[in-house]
């Protein structure tokens, strides 16, 4: 763990982890004071009278297949929030570490941060390039106490997809420095390789998955980190022992069948489908003075009266996301994109 030493908290190095009832499906259970009964009411195939299995060994392997990775290298947890501040718990001690984040950017990286007692350094996005990434300035911000850099790509709510090559770079030069998470919550939507199979070149590199996205699982909480076994390993300790549900177990397993898998790539062809057209749709609006491109699920539009905007959706009984207090977004509003119907009506109210 040489180059892990010198990054992560040595308290959490040093952590013993709870030892969690052990997992024997095959013996009766009397070593975790549950209740023999299940209630009337659970349909569950496991029942919810039991502790789940820690780290489920199905769940990690159908993950592990679906993103191409070892088992090994991937670590499930209640969605990507979770494992955002399972990282920054182990990586940062409250009032000497930082985290670096390139804003406008998705919001929990710093709110975990804080809330940890972390610093939040800010290196903003190249809005009149695309939002694209300031490589030298992210190596010029990277001090010593930053032991985290957060990237988003595709960036939420820009909806850009990051340079792979501007990423690269920087997981070399931080490589014993720093490690650098590339969250990819929306790649399926864009048409670009996921740096998840680059962690073993890499192990400063960890990439965040989701299938709240996508996979149209946003309620079951289900995400993935992927990184080097040997984070993994460290942060098995950190995260709680029952992380994942029986009934999100169940679900996700469920999910990962190969016929569900079909339905969520036909699904993704339809939302590529909707969001080309929605995009020329409301570029042709007089109200909307610019539409960026974008490679996820939504679209960031900036409005000459963007209140005027919010209201006219909310009267069509829709639901628009306001991100003007994000940095350069000052006239700016995100819209996912619907179903077509939906989406004919988001374009009617704002004709």
């Amino acid at each position: 763990m040489s180059w892990l030493s010198q990054l992560v908290r040595p308290d959490i190095l040093a952590l013993q982890a709870y030892e969690h009832a052990v997992w024997e499906p095959g013996l009766t259970r009397l070593h975790a004071n549950e209740l023999p009964w299940r209630s009337d009411c659970d349909d569950t195939i496991a029942g919810l009278n039991r502790y789940p299995e820690p780290q489920p060994q199905a769940l990690v392997a159908g993950l592990a297949r679906l993103y191409g990775v070892a088992a090994d290298s991937l670590l499930v947890a209640r969605g990507s929030d979770d494992a955002i501040d399972v990282l920054v718990r182990a990586f940062c001690r409250a009032g000497r570490d930082a985290v670096l984040i390139c804003p406008p950017t998705f919001g929990m990286y710093a709110v975990s941060a804080r809330i940890q007692g972390a610093r939040v350094v800010s290196v903003p996005l190249k809005a009149a390039e695309g939002f694209t990434l300031d490589v030298p300035a992210v190596f010029k911000a990277c001090t010593p106490d930053v032991r985290i850099v957060f990237l988003c790509s595709p960036n939420n709510p820009t909806g850009n997809l990051l340079n792979a090559a501007d990423i690269t770079a920087i997981v070399r030069q931080l490589e014993g420095r720093a490690l650098v998470v590339v969250d990819e919550a929306y790649i399926e939507f864009a048409e670009a390789e996921s740096c998840a199979p680059r962690v073993r070149k890499f192990p400063g590199l960890a990439v965040l998955r989701t299938l709240s996205k996508a996979h149209g699982h946003a309620g079951a909480r289900c995400g993935s980190l992927i990184a080097d076994p040997e984070v993994i390993a460290l942060l098995r300790k950190v995260i709680t022992p029952y992380a994942i549900s029986q009934l999100t177990l169940e679900a996700v397993l469920k999910a990962l069948g190969q016929s569900e898998l079909r339905a969520a790539a036909e699904r993704i062809t339809q939302v590529r489908q909707e969001r080309a057209r929605l995009s020329k749709a409301l570029g042709s609006l007089s109200g909307i003075t610019r539409v960026w491109p974008s490679a996820a699920n939504f679209l960031l539009a900036q409005f000459a009266d963007p209140d005027a905007a919010m209201a006219r959706a909310r009267a069509a009984r829709l639901l628009v996301r306001d991100v003007r207090g994000f940095p350069g977004l000052g006239s700016a509003l995100r819209t996912s994109i619907g179903s077509a119907a939906d989406n004919d009506r988001l374009l009617e109210a704002w004709a």
